[in-house]
């Protein structure tokens, strides 16, 4: 039997590569790191709009791409593809995290999910009012919603450079509330901001649904196979007037959240064709003898993790590094100097600034003081008041979904304009409020945590 050549033994420029390709994935996974290179695509777009090549920034978007099939064309800017294409895979990773959620995480007990509920609404309707009490005209009511989702990765981000003495129940809080923002924002979507509806797109919708749970049902594992339905889906939701992404979040409420069943646990597969493998009659010599353990060892491997983590996994440095991104250099471009302020877009501007740097703090706060004092929740252990002012801070940065969202709301250029300018305006307030704020939090926990050190110890003594 051939011995295998040991680490050490690997070429020097393969052993360095080894290395750098480990370290770029942990990186990668940092999730301070998402929310960094989404505020880079965000000022690149800033930066390129308002320069000397503000002309080809705004041409690149239009730019038509086409799909044809015979003599059907279907024909659409690079802006739609980003904004309805790409968008539904940042949506269905938000489907996946609601439905694990749901399954095994912070709303999976409703004791757990009952505070981060309640703060999570107070956050949707403050802002909302805040928003209506400017702009009650019906140019500019439209968007009432902009301002009432919290961006997870910049939101989350934030948090992640405030360093490992932030509680984990903390960080779990702001994941929580942040998914419940999700779960509304979906929600309002889907209800106020699609057109007229065709219903004759629903048929499609529901075939598309029917070939996933049958693929489902006898026992497709892979990924890749569900891009049909998905598409199918997709056309339908395209359609019936809905927003197109909405398909993302119904592929990601129906990813199993269990294994395929197998006749063997995976790990056992794993371990017992490794020693198969190893054994003397199993050699390279007969490919075809290889066959049928690899094949194993692959499904094997594929059903260590459940579908909805194995895939959420899978998509998110295409999501975090990609597709947000992408989205933020392709919508955060706005021409300062083309922004006229007057018209009622003023309001707008304002409305959004102070519903996000305002009304979700209090809203969340609020809410969550009453939930408490009424007895009806309980803060989390190690969670104090204090973090959850630093919760209700960090979540008036609205970035990716509020200008989504705006862009749903508004149909002429000006107040769109107006009304990103003010997400991007409060998130960068929210997001320097947050810092500072938990900042002094910090240290206060660190100067409990040294006080309860030196208490222990004198009480020993």
């Amino acid at each position: 039997m051939n011995r295998q050549p040991d680490r050490r033994e690997l070429p020097r420029v393969q052993h360095l590569a080894e290395r750098a390709l480990s370290a770029l994935e942990s990186f990668l996974h940092i999730e301070a790191v998402s929310g960094i290179v989404l505020l880079l695509a965000a000022a690149l777009a800033l930066v390129w709009a308002n320069s000397s090549a503000a002309d080809s920034y705004h041409h690149l978007w239009h730019t038509e791409l086409s799909i044809s099939v015979g003599s059907h064309v279907f024909s659409r800017s690079l802006h739609f593809w980003i904004n309805d294409g790409l968008m539904t895979v940042f949506f269905l990773v938000v489907g996946m995290e609601i439905r694990r959620e749901i399954h095994e995480g912070a709303l999976s007990d409703f004791r757990q999910a009952a505070l981060p509920m309640a703060a999570a609404l107070g956050g949707v309707a403050a802002p909302a009012l805040i928003y209506m009490s400017l702009n009650a005209l019906p140019a500019r009511h439209h968007g009432w919603a902009i301002p009432t989702a919290t961006d997870i990765a910049f939101a989350v981000g934030v948090l992640a450079l405030l360093g490992r003495s932030i509680p984990a129940n903390l960080r779990i809080f702001l994941l929580a509330l942040a998914i419940i923002d999700d779960i509304v924002a979906v929600l309002i979507i889907a209800v106020f901001y699609s057109g007229g509806m065709d219903y004759s797109g629903f048929l499609a919708v529901g075939l598309g649904i029917l070939v996933l749970l049958g693929m489902q049902r006898i026992g497709i594992g892979s990924a890749y196979p569900y891009v049909v339905p998905g598409a199918i889906i997709w056309v339908g939701m395209l359609m019936t007037g809905a927003h197109p992404t909405l398909s993302g979040v119904i592929l990601g409420l129906m990813t199993p959240v269990r294994s395929l069943p197998m006749r063997e646990r995976p790990l056992d597969v794993i371990s017992r064709v490794s020693g198969e493998l190893n054994h003397d009659q199993v050699t390279a010599h007969d490919p075809h003898t290889l066959m049928q353990p690899l094949r194993q060892l692959r499904v094997a491997q594929r059903e260590v993790l459940a579908p909805v983590s194995r895939v959420q996994m899978a998509l998110h440095p295409w999501v975090a590094y990609g597709v947000m991104p992408l989205f933020a250099l392709a919508n955060a471009g706005v021409g300062l100097g083309g922004v006229h302020l007057s018209g009622g877009a003023q309001f707008v501007m304002l409305g959004v600034v102070l519903a996000l740097v305002l009304g979700k703090p209090v809203g969340v706060i609020t809410v969550s003081w009453l939930a408490v004092r009424l007895g009806w929740c309980r803060l989390p252990q190690g969670v104090s008041w204090g973090g959850l002012c630093l919760v209700g801070l960090l979540a008036g940065i609205g970035f990716t979904m509020a200008i989504f969202i705006a862009m749903l709301a508004f149909a002429d250029e000006n107040m769109l304009e107006a009304a990103k300018l003010g997400v991007l305006v409060a998130s960068l307030i929210s997001a320097v409020l947050g810092l500072a704020w938990g900042g002094i939090y910090v240290r206060r926990l660190r100067l409990r945590s040294a006080a309860a050190v030196r208490g222990g110890v004198d009480s020993a003594a």
